[in-house]
């Protein structure tokens, strides 16, 4: 499937990173589990997960990540989308100069155990439940969106008054 972000192999090779992460999207009758990391001066909401570790499935990232990020056990339901993002050099915030191309398998998670906790000694400073309602007001990657389309969990949108003025 060709889109926006894709790019020719073929003269990017071994000119760009490759970034393989595992997100999950926990949604029950407390609303949309989100993260918030912070890093370099920059942050947002976006869902629980992150990188993949040498040698590991993606499954076993998404439950790592989410217990690391939120104090939440989760069982993977079902895969229901990947998204790739090629974000360039000069926007990354690690300070490196190769654009890195982000492929993000986002996961439907069920919780089956812990305690709402925020990480102790990563990028992520806070964790919490929100309506979509309240998810649409807040300060968000576009991963968030993406995999709340993937879920069927839709955004609401703002009503525009015609007689405003």
């Amino acid at each position: 499937m060709s889109g926006a972000t894709d790019l020719p192999a073929d003269e990017l090779s071994g000119r760009i990173e490759l970034r393989v992460g595992a997100y999950a999207i926990v949604h029950d009758e407390r609303g949309v589990l989100l993260a918030h990391w912070q890093e370099v001066g920059a942050g947002g909401w976006t869902l629980p997960g992150g990188g993949m570790e040498a040698g590991e499935h993606p499954e076993a990232t998404v439950v790592r990540e989410v217990l690391e990020e939120t104090g939440y056990t989760v069982r993977v339901d079902a895969l229901i989308g990947v998204g790739s993002i090629v974000i360039p050099g000069e926007n990354r915030l690690s300070g490196a100069s190769r654009p890195l191309q982000a492929l993000r398998i986002v996961y439907r998670c069920t919780i089956v155990g812990g305690e709402l906790a925020v990480e102790q000694h990563g990028s992520t400073d806070d964790v919490g439940w929100f309506s979509p309602a309240a998810v649409a007001r807040l300060d968000r990657v576009a991963l968030v969106d993406e995999g709340l389309a993937f879920a069927g969990i839709a955004l609401p949108t703002p009503v525009i008054d015609p007689t405003w003025k």
